[in-house]
């Protein structure tokens, strides 16, 4: 499993790195990204299950941060 942190970034570039990461990784391997606000909470699952990636699970943690466990699609 690959991990990612973007916590000190903001959107759109939260996506953007998270993008790039993906686009490295073989199909079906799997990224756990790190973020931080609600921003990127709204948005990261969103974006890339519409880019065709499956959304593994959420978490949310205190402070506004979350994790997010992505398979990259095919």
């Amino acid at each position: 499993m690959f991990q990612l942190d973007v916590s000190e970034d903001t959107c759109p570039m939260t996506f953007v790195r998270t993008r790039l990461q993906l686009d490295k990784m073989s199909a079906g391997e799997v990224l756990e990204v790190r973020y931080l606000g609600e921003e990127p909470r709204r948005n990261l699952a969103r974006s890339l299950a519409e880019q065709g990636h499956v959304i593994l699970d959420e978490s949310e943690e205190t402070g506004g941060a979350g994790r997010i466990r992505i398979r990259k699609g095919g």
